[in-house]
């Protein structure tokens, strides 16, 4: 997928970035060759090759569910910066 100078500044004004016209230069080349690198790696045949999650193998610990009562609401607000009884105060982040 070719880039062009738009699509970078289309992007870096999604991501709240503050490009000046050289870097917007070079990302254009920069991101080209990430994305050629990609598509290399898009012609490979994977058919054979088992999906992982990490490279290495991992195991995960469990443990037994156990029913309890949620512990005590007041040791669980202790060191809240602000609280109204036993809730915790947040800033408000939807109008």
């Amino acid at each position: 997928m070719p880039l062009d100078e738009n699509e970078i500044r289309r992007v870096a004004v999604l991501a709240r970035l503050h490009l000046g016209e050289d870097e917007v230069a070079r990302l254009t080349g920069d991101l080209g060759r990430i994305l050629g690198f990609v598509g290399k790696l898009a012609e490979l045949d994977t058919s054979d090759i088992e999906p992982t999650s990490h490279v290495v193998a991992m195991s995960t610990p469990y443990r037994e569910d156990e029913v309890t009562t949620g512990g005590d609401p007041d040791s669980a607000i202790t060191n809240a910066p602000r609280r109204d009884g036993h809730y915790f105060v947040v800033p408000r982040i939807i109008e």
